[in-house]
């Protein structure tokens, strides 16, 4: 508790990739009713593997990881800003605000909020960002939000291009409908 932001910075022990879904239906009938997010705010989804902020190499640094990350909707790549570009507060301040109160014990998790870069050309990582966007410059949004059936794919890549965290690999399914099964991948020769 009382943390500064250097002290903080001392004690990030892993990092990993999360999606953080909003169920954007439901989110102004649950506000109305003063509860704050909890049925809109589903379970969020983290990557396979978390890693050391050493593992990072020269990405992580100022308690950030300077490298892109990319979203792939329906197979097409929507984003991959970049996530240490444009962050307002770093993981060490993150901590620090949270902290300020409270205690943090391991294994507490942190979220960063979206990553976004100001260059639009790096495309989004927020379907929700994006339509506001989309609402300023147009009076209306175009980009519609992600319906059943579709795919989304969130991962960042090291210098030579593998996965550094595994991806988080998902499908939108109804509940009480039968999910869709992918189909089959060829199995991998074993020699490679």
């Amino acid at each position: 508790m009382g943390a500064t932001p250097d002290q903080a910075f001392q004690q990030i022990r892993l990092l990993m990739l999360v999606n953080d879904v909003s169920l954007r239906n439901l989110i102004p009938e649950e506000l109305a009713k003063g509860f704050g997010f909890f049925q809109s705010k589903p379970a969020s989804s983290f990557s396979p593997v978390a890693v050391t902020p050493d593992e990072l190499g020269e990405a992580w640094k100022d308690a950030k990881v300077h490298l892109p990350l990319r979203s792939t909707w329906n197979g097409k790549l929507v984003g991959q800003p970049n996530a240490g570009v444009d962050m307002v507060f770093n993981f060490a301040q993150l901590i620090s605000h949270l902290v300020k109160t409270r205690n943090a014990r391991a294994g507490t998790i942190v979220g960063s909020g979206t990553v976004s870069n100001k260059d639009a050309k790096k495309g989004y990582s927020c379907i929700a960002e994006k339509r506001c966007l989309e609402m300023i410059a147009d009076g209306k949004p175009t980009t519609s939000f992600m319906s059943f059936g579709d795919t989304i794919k969130i991962d960042m890549l090291d210098a030579d291009g593998k996965s550094i965290f595994g991806a988080i690999d998902q499908q939108v399914w109804q509940l009480g409908r039968p999910k869709a099964v992918p189909e089959a991948q060829p199995a991998a020769d074993p020699a490679e």
